[in-house]
């Protein structure tokens, strides 16, 4: 299905349904149906790194059918060999969205390629930016193989919607981090494993790391002593098997991305 066309005069109407979905469970399926009917966008992926060395999948919605898996693999690891990293690092005072360079295969390594456009059969993309406060949103559109690359006229269209899709998308995802991610993460440590396996106080620790919480600031809102939260973060890590923080986030990110009901 080709995309319809649209004139920088259509861009305030094409836009008006997701600034109206910001913060609703249907921003997703909205920015979709937007994406589309830009570009014909096949599917939708964004990340959030809210510091230099971690990223977490915010948001995904297509045709790719390994998508979460995508999603936690970036997360984990693959965001650090993404050659766009390092011109969104570079760019962190950039006062206006980044519509990132074009795609090429060669820009990747070996297993990213394999892994990205191999196994999951993504043809091209086209990504940008945009710093807000100390995260910056990494919003990729990609077409897939039964889709074909994105032609001329699609890629301009898309580059030139790209950067207010982009701040739309980071809006979205800060009011769904304030509203949902502390009910999704009590959630989890209250029903999946290896969470369960944890006392009550070790939770509390847990979910205030995952929040963003220092170890003073946790001391201070539970009500503990420093050398406590250190141990609490201690037995908890051994029970679950990691050592750092990052490893906390992983375990998190993937319970997340599994299908409601999934163990």
């Amino acid at each position: 299905m080709g995309s319809a066309a649209v004139e920088p005069g259509d861009s305030t109407s094409v836009l008006a349904p997701m600034v109206l979905a910001i913060g609703r469970t249907s921003f997703s399926r909205v920015l979709m149906d937007t994406v589309r009917t830009v570009a014909d966008v096949g599917h939708c992926m964004v990340f959030a790194f809210e510091t230099e060395r971690m990223a977490r999948c915010a948001l995904g919605i297509g045709n790719i059918g390994i998508g979460p898996d995508l999603g936690v693999a970036y997360s984990e690891h693959f965001h650090l060999a993404d050659p766009n990293r390092e011109t969104m690092l570079h760019e962190r005072s950039a006062p206006r969205p980044i519509v990132l360079p074009s795609f090429s295969r060669r820009m990747y390594s070996d297993s990213y390629r394999k892994m990205f456009f191999e196994d999951a059969e993504i043809v091209d993309k086209i990504a940008a930016a945009i710093w807000v406060d100390s995260a910056c949103y990494y919003v990729n559109f990609y077409r897939t193989a039964d889709q074909g690359r994105f032609g001329r006229n699609e890629a301009a269209r898309l580059c030139n919607m790209a950067p207010a899709i982009t701040a739309i998308v980071a809006r979205h995802c800060q009011e769904e981090v304030v509203a949902e991610a502390p009910t999704k993460l009590q959630a989890l440590f209250a029903t999946r494993e290896p969470f369960l396996k944890l006392t009550g106080r070790e939770k509390e620790v847990c979910l205030r790391i995952l929040s963003g919480y220092g170890s003073e600031a946790i001391a201070a809102d539970l009500g503990i002593s420093l050398h406590s939260t250190f141990t609490y973060r201690k037995r908890a890590y051994e029970k679950l098997g990691i050592s750092s923080q990052n490893e906390l986030f992983a375990i998190a990110l993937r319970l997340m991305a599994l299908p409601r009901g999934a163990h």
